[in-house]
Protein backbone atom coordinates (compact mmCIF):
# COMPACT_ATOMS: atom_id res chain seq x y z
CA UNK A 1 0.00 0.00 0.00
CA UNK A 2 1.48 3.36 -1.02
CA UNK A 3 1.74 6.13 1.54
CA UNK A 4 0.88 9.72 0.71
CA UNK A 5 3.36 12.52 1.37
CA UNK A 6 1.33 13.54 4.42
CA UNK A 7 1.74 10.08 5.94
CA UNK A 8 5.50 9.91 5.33
CA UNK A 9 7.84 9.79 8.27
CA UNK A 10 10.20 12.75 8.71
CA UNK A 11 13.95 12.17 8.62
CA UNK A 12 14.11 13.16 12.26
CA UNK A 13 11.50 10.57 13.21
CA UNK A 14 13.13 7.88 11.06
CA UNK A 15 16.51 8.63 12.63
CA UNK A 16 15.08 8.49 16.14
CA UNK A 17 13.35 5.18 15.49
CA UNK A 18 16.46 3.72 13.87
CA UNK A 19 18.59 4.82 16.79
CA UNK A 20 16.20 3.27 19.28
CA UNK A 21 16.16 -0.03 17.34
CA UNK A 22 19.98 -0.06 17.18
CA UNK A 23 20.24 0.66 20.92
CA UNK A 24 17.99 -2.34 21.66
CA UNK A 25 20.20 -4.65 19.60
CA UNK A 26 23.66 -3.58 20.78
CA UNK A 27 25.49 -3.22 24.08
CA UNK A 28 28.04 -0.80 25.50
CA UNK A 29 30.96 -2.68 23.92
CA UNK A 30 29.47 -2.16 20.45
CA UNK A 31 29.31 1.60 20.93
CA UNK A 32 32.81 1.72 22.40
CA UNK A 33 34.17 -0.19 19.42
CA UNK A 34 32.53 2.03 16.79
CA UNK A 35 33.69 5.09 18.75
CA UNK A 36 37.25 3.77 18.79
CA UNK A 37 37.14 3.05 15.05
CA UNK A 38 35.71 6.49 14.35
CA UNK A 39 38.40 8.15 16.44
CA UNK A 40 41.13 6.26 14.62
CA UNK A 41 39.67 7.14 11.23
CA UNK A 42 39.43 10.80 12.23
CA UNK A 43 43.02 10.88 13.49
CA UNK A 44 44.20 9.29 10.24
CA UNK A 45 42.48 11.93 8.13
CA UNK A 46 43.17 15.10 10.17
CA UNK A 47 46.27 16.90 11.34
CA UNK A 48 47.26 18.72 14.50
CA UNK A 49 45.73 22.01 13.35
CA UNK A 50 42.31 20.33 13.03
CA UNK A 51 42.40 19.27 16.67
CA UNK A 52 43.66 22.67 17.78
CA UNK A 53 40.78 24.35 15.96
CA UNK A 54 38.07 22.10 17.39
CA UNK A 55 39.61 22.51 20.84
CA UNK A 56 39.56 26.29 20.46
CA UNK A 57 35.95 26.26 19.29
CA UNK A 58 34.94 23.99 22.16
CA UNK A 59 36.70 26.22 24.65
CA UNK A 60 34.94 29.29 23.27
CA UNK A 61 31.55 27.55 23.40
CA UNK A 62 32.16 26.49 27.00
CA UNK A 63 33.27 29.99 27.91
CA UNK A 64 30.15 31.47 26.33
CA UNK A 65 27.90 29.12 28.29
CA UNK A 66 29.45 29.30 31.78
CA UNK A 67 30.17 32.00 34.34
CA UNK A 68 33.13 32.55 36.65
CA UNK A 69 31.66 30.29 39.34
CA UNK A 70 31.85 27.35 36.94
CA UNK A 71 35.58 27.90 36.39
CA UNK A 72 36.25 28.40 40.08
CA UNK A 73 34.46 25.16 40.89
CA UNK A 74 36.23 23.05 38.28
CA UNK A 75 39.54 24.56 39.35
CA UNK A 76 38.81 23.67 42.96
CA UNK A 77 37.74 20.13 42.09
CA UNK A 78 40.75 19.62 39.84
CA UNK A 79 43.07 20.85 42.55
CA UNK A 80 41.52 18.56 45.13
CA UNK A 81 41.71 15.59 42.79
CA UNK A 82 45.37 16.20 41.99
CA UNK A 83 46.14 16.78 45.66
CA UNK A 84 44.54 13.48 46.60
CA UNK A 85 46.47 11.54 43.95
CA UNK A 86 50.01 12.65 44.84
CA UNK A 87 51.25 15.48 47.03
CA UNK A 88 55.01 15.17 47.47
CA UNK A 89 55.45 18.53 49.24
CA UNK A 90 58.95 19.43 48.03
CA UNK A 91 58.47 23.15 48.41
CA UNK A 92 56.35 23.34 45.28
CA UNK A 93 52.85 24.74 45.09
CA UNK A 94 50.30 22.06 45.89
CA UNK A 95 48.14 20.86 43.05
CA UNK A 96 45.07 21.93 44.95
CA UNK A 97 46.46 25.44 45.28
CA UNK A 98 47.41 25.52 41.59
CA UNK A 99 43.87 24.43 40.65
CA UNK A 100 42.31 27.04 42.89
CA UNK A 101 44.56 29.76 41.52
CA UNK A 102 43.85 28.66 37.94
CA UNK A 103 40.11 28.79 38.55
CA UNK A 104 40.38 32.24 40.13
CA UNK A 105 42.56 33.52 37.28
CA UNK A 106 40.08 32.25 34.71
CA UNK A 107 37.20 33.88 36.56
CA UNK A 108 39.05 37.23 36.59
CA UNK A 109 39.45 36.97 32.81
CA UNK A 110 35.68 36.58 32.45
CA UNK A 111 34.86 39.64 34.61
Amino acid sequence: MARSNQDRMSREEAGRMGGEATAKNHDKDFYQEIGRKGGEATSDSHDREFYQEIGRKGGEATSDNHDKNFYQEIGRKGGESRSDSNNSGRGKMSREEAGRMGGEARSRQRD
